[in-house]
């Protein structure tokens, strides 16, 4: 027996309930292996990954554990729940478990496992908490911290409140979802929440009246001291390390408190989990699901919808299908699979692709009382959720996110991963050239440049719908706001319209500021379009439900597309601002606003000057649009240009070979190397934003009498016309904020013995035939095109 196995330890991952390598697991006929070395997870049917892993390491201890689900039957309705439920079923009470160990060096099975060391590691293997229960519980922890106002609370004098049963809002009869503001002891009820819960707002009521900042929620308090807790000064959930004493001060023993209510968390958790997206058939039947190759559905894994709305578009063209989807090839060779991009992207492509999980969930029974037709259980993402979000502040947790900002990330990641050849960069297919126009309001001279893109973000113009008597601020405060339906065309306008910015320009030195224009040089194959349907309001973006009217017919994207310099133009110097021109200097009132709103100084600095130094919020608008620029949080000179880092730095040869098979030339790598002090990430982005720097060619062998003309780079895209683009894909989104609510993905697919290609609704882990696609696409926060080339 081996010496050197040891149960895994506290920081060890056990990958016990699914393969690395792809979707089956432990529930599966054959269970899942576990390597008693590493604790990679390996499945055991017909792809046999356990035994790769075996291969390829020379680990031949495996546990094999396999789980039978306990039928559940839905004899009859659901009990209505009325409180919280403390008990948590366990694993126990849902399964049967088997295990065994075997050899692949020995050809040995049921080895006895139940003493001496192999037993302690196969009890250890068992007890751990899993990889994707490990991740989900750290990500879970938000970084709740105490703030000023409840370390510095100051209590007005003591008197014991009424006791729970007994205690209502001081301003109504609500005898739940009460807020004891903890500085006087009022009591008073919430926001009206999901779910049913009520309230009238007469705690924030209070705290708005009398600046008393902190409350906690008292059905929320437990015995072990933790509890909702607010500050409404700094508007966040906090912590009361006093917590105790403070609730004390008002009759309240901790110690016999019972929590009766649900969480803030596990309210919005809740809220995400069902916000409804229609499933049901104009005469109320459910809408029946669909299954087979390109109908998988992804399991949430709570608040994870807007990663499975992504993901289910981005793999749905073809760029990314031809590039992770290899059935009958070989997993990628790598030490840990699960940690592994490359790995988990096919993974996914075979899990999303292969239709081998697309089956009706054979764990429930359906009954008289139970007319749903069953669903997917749903492939769970976790370990890509891991790798996508690792060292990301916000896509690390397990809070909702921004499906936009999730997507230009992701093309980040795989842009950045390596692509051997004949494998292609997917993101390729969304890159286009933007050429920007500038012309001078004084003396007509014009400047072009070109940036490359893989998105566009267009504004959406808001115009409500007034009723007889009512004014638009009126409107702005109605529960159930109409808005006017803008066509995708006019959106397209605004967004290509002429622009004033106030630069000095560098051949007159005029100050009268540059006409600004941003058309195509060049159309992408995928063209992504965000529709930012946004209103400022106290300086926090809120959504509105703004119909965009998209045809199902194909469009043309022609008038959009840049003529370049013409022959009577005067084109100005490179030199972006001439010696005597004054330094550009930021309104400190509006530099004051941004950073009054959290952003950092150099990016308001940078919003400023970009948007001609008029307003706060145009700036904070730019920002938005730009919280993805490779150079965000690098410095500018007084003059506008980037801040050099230093002197001259020394380029690795092996980063100029990694950023070479990127598709990127050695000067160019070199020169992008030197620019961000050796960064490769940085230098990819360099790369990115200047693509018509032909690079350093300094240090290239050759005849060094003869000048170097290096060859004119060619952007991507096409410059054919017409460029005529159909709709493809939509994410949609239900809620007020797009941190919160649902996401959903719908898509064109042809379907099993159709001839045209219908519209599919990917909600999690249901897959069904879509209605009212015309009424979703209205709505939809990013949208795919594809080009009809």
């Amino acid at each position: 027996m081996p010496t050197e196995l040891h149960p895994p330890g506290p920081s060890q991952s056990v990958y016990r309930e699914e393969c690395t390598q792809c979707f089956d697991s432990i529930d599966d006929a054959t269970g899942l292996n576990i390597c008693l070395y590493c604790f990679n997870g390996g499945c055991t049917g017909d792809r046999k990954h356990a035994r790769l892993h075996h291969e390829r390491s020379g680990h031949p201890l495996v546990l094999n554990i396999k789980r039978t689900r306990k039928k559940i039957t839905r004899d009859e309705p659901p009990p209505k729940v009325s409180k919280l439920a403390i008990a948590a079923e366990t694993e126990e009470d849902r399964y049967s478990t088997e295990t065994s160990v075997s050899c692949y060096e020995c050809s040995l099975e049921s080895i006895d496992h139940t003493s001496g060391n192999l037993g302690i590691v196969v009890d250890g293997v068992m007890k751990a908490t899993t990889f994707a229960r490990k991740e989900e519980v750290k990500a879970w922890e938000q970084e709740i911290t105490p703030c000023e106002h409840t370390l510095c609370l100051e209590q007005e004098s003591a008197r014991r409140i009424q006791s729970q049963d007994l205690g209502h809002c001081s301003l109504c009869d609500f005898k739940e979802n009460l807020w004891l503001c903890l500085q006087c002891g009022n009591l008073g009820c919430g926001r009206a929440q999901y779910g049913g819960v009520g309230g009238h707002s007469h705690g924030l009521a209070h705290a708005d009246a009398t600046s008393h900042p902190v409350a906690v929620k008292l059905g929320s308090i437990t015995p072990e001291g933790t509890a909702d807790i607010y500050c409404y000064k700094c508007n966040e959930e906090r912590t009361d390390p006093e917590l105790a004493a403070h609730l004390a001060h008002w009759g309240i023993n901790i110690a016999e408190r019972e929590k009766t209510e649900k969480s803030l968390t596990e309210m919005q958790i809740e809220q995400n989990l069902r916000w409804e997206f229609s499933m049901t058939t104009e005469d109320g039947k459910e809408l029946e699901p669909l299954f087979g190759e390109g109908f998988t559905g992804l399991k949430n894994l709570g608040n994870s919808c807007y990663l499975a709305s992504i993901l289910q578009c981005l793999f749905s063209l073809g760029s990314f299908q031809h590039r992770y989807y290899h059935p009958r090839e070989a997993p990628p060779q790598t030490e840990n699979p699960a940690t592994d991009l490359e790995t988990q992207l096919r993974k996914l492509a075979d899990g999303l692709l292969s239709g081998r999980y697309s089956q009706p969930d054979s764990d429930v029974t359906v009954s008289e009382y139970a007319p749903e037709v069953p669903h997917q259980k749903g492939l769970p993402p976790a370990m890509l959720k891991h790798l996508i979000g690792k060292g990301h502040e916000e896509f690390s947790t397990m809070r909702q996110q921004d499906a936009f900002e999730l997507l230009l990330h992701l093309l980040k990641l795989v842009t950045r991963s390596q692509h051997t050849p004949p494998l292609i960069d997917p993101v390729q297919s969304f890159r286009f050239a933007a050429e920007q126009r500038l012309q001078c309001l004084a003396c007509r001279g014009t400047r072009y440049r070109t940036d490359l893109q893989d998105n566009i973000s267009i504004p959406v113009p808001i115009r409500r719908n007034t009723k007889e008597g009512n004014s638009v601020e009126e409107a702005k405060t109605l529960s159930q706001e109409e808005f006017e339906p803008v066509s995708f065309k006019e959106c397209m306008d605004i967004f290509t319209a002429e622009e004033r910015v106030e630069l000095t320009c560098p051949g007159c030195g005029s100050k009268d500021g540059f006409t600004k224009r941003t058309l195509f040089k060049t159309f992408p194959e995928v063209l992504a379009v965000n529709a930012r349907r946004f209103e400022v309001v106290n300086w926090v973006p809120r959504k509105l439900d703004v119909p965009v009217i998209v045809g199902g017919d194909s469009f043309d994207l022609s008038p959009y597309k840049s003529p370049g310099p013409q022959d009577a133009e005067d084109l100005l110097p490179e030199d972006d601002t001439p010696a005597n021109a004054p330094a550009f200097v930021p309104d400190e009132t509006f530099l004051a606003q941004l950073e009054g709103m959290g952003f950092p100084r150099i990016r308001s600095e940078k919003a400023l000057r970009a948007t001609g130094n008029q307003a706060a919020e145009p700036a904070m608008n730019w920002l938005f649009e730009h919280m993805e620029d490779a150079d965000i949080d690098t410095p500018i000179d007084q003059s506008g240009d980037i801040v050099a880092t230093g002197g001259a730095v020394p380029v690795d040869p092996e980063s100029i070979a990694q950023l070479g098979d990127m598709g990127i030339s050695p000067p160019q790598a070199r020169k992008a190397l030197k620019q961000t002090g050796g960064d490769v990430i940085r230098a990819l982005d360099w790369v990115f934003s200047h693509p018509d720097d032909q690079g350093d060619f300094e240090e290239d062998h050759g005849d060094l009498n003869e000048a170097h003309v290096p060859e004119e780079k060619q952007n991507p895209g096409s410059d054919k016309l017409p460029a005529n683009y159909q709709l493809h894909s939509i994410v949609c989104h239900k809620g007020g904020s797009i941190h919160a609510g649902h996401y959903v993905a719908f898509i064109q697919k042809q379907m099993p013995k159709e001839e045209a290609d219908s519209w599919v609704l990917f909600n999690d882990e249901k897959v069904v035939k879509a209605v009212d696609v015309d009424e979703m696409k209205k709505f939809a926060y990013v949208y795919f095109f594809r080009h009809l080339s």
